[in-house]
C-alpha cells in the first residue's frame, strides 16, 4: 500500500451535489472539484469539497446527483484570499466510481500532533477537545487536519503535549457556524474530522 494511504485515507460514499467547476492546475494537470453530500444515521448531511483529475472526470462520466463512492486522501491548504477559512479541507480523489450502496463516511489518519489540545465544555455540558494533526504525504509536505474528540475521549486528549504521534478514526463533517465581523455575523462553514477512536502510538509503532 502506498504510504500515504497508510497515514490519510478516507471512504465515502455519497450523492454528488453539484455539476463539477474547475478548481486549478498544478504539476500540468487540471483539477475539477464539485460538493458530495453524504447522509449522516441522524439524517443531518454533511457536503464535502472532492477535487479530482480531469481524467478522472472524463473517465467516470458522473452528474449531478449521481451516486458515488469516492476513495481518496484528506488535503489542506491556506486560503490567503482573504474570504472564508484560513484552511481549506478538501478531499483529493483517488478513485471514483458510481455505485447503490448506502451512505458512507469513514477516516484513518496517522499524524503528529502540531498544537496544544483546546478542551472545553458545550453548553450542554459535554466535554470536548480540538486536536489539529499533521499528516506527512510524499515531497516533504504535510496536511494539517483539525479533529475533535468527544467526552472520555476528549479528557484523555487533552493530556497529551505537542509531538505526540496519534492514530484515529472518524468522519469527516460540515459543520456551519455564525462569526461575528464588523459587518454584522457571517454565515461559514467549518470542516473537520469527527473522531471515533484515537490512540497515542508509542515510539516502536511511529517507527514501524
Amino acid at each position: 500500500m502506498d504510504m500515504n494511504f497508510e497515514n490519510n485515507l478516507i471512504q465515502l460514499c455519497g450523492v454528488m451535489g453539484a455539476a463539477p467547476v474547475y478548481s486549478h492546475a498544478a504539476r500540468g494537470e487540471r483539477f475539477y472539484t464539485f460538493p458530495l453530500v453524504v447522509e449522516r444515521l441522524s439524517g443531518n448531511s454533511d457536503t464535502l469539497n472532492i477535487v479530482l483529475r480531469r481524467e478522472q472526470l472524463e473517465a467516470v462520466e458522473v452528474s449531478e446527483g449521481e451516486k458515488l463512492s469516492v476513495r481518496g486522501q484528506l488535503r489542506s491548504f491556506n486560503n490567503r484570499r482573504g474570504e472564508g477559512a484560513k484552511l481549506v479541507i478538501t478531499v483529493l480523489a483517488e478513485e471514483i466510481v458510481l455505485c447503490d450502496e448506502p451512505d458512507e463516511n469513514h477516516v484513518w489518519l496517522t499524524g503528529t500532533l502540531c498544537k496544544a489540545p483546546n478542551v472545553r465544555v458545550t453548553p450542554l455540558g459535554r466535554d470536548i477537545c480540538d486536536l489539529m494533526l499533521a499528516v506527512n504525504r510524499h515531497y516533504g509536505r504535510s496536511d494539517y487536519l483539525p479533529c475533535i474528540c468527544w467526552g472520555l475521549q476528549a479528557r484523555q486528549a487533552a493530556q497529551w503535549s505537542v509531538g505526540t504521534r496519534l492514530h484515529l478514526e472518524g468522519r469527516f463533517q460540515s459543520r456551519r457556524y455564525i462569526k461575528m465581523s464588523e459587518d454584522g455575523p457571517i454565515d461559514r462553514v467549518a470542516f473537520e474530522v469527527s473522531v471515533t477512536e484515537v490512540a497515542a502510538l508509542s515510539e516502536a509503532e511511529s517507527l514501524a
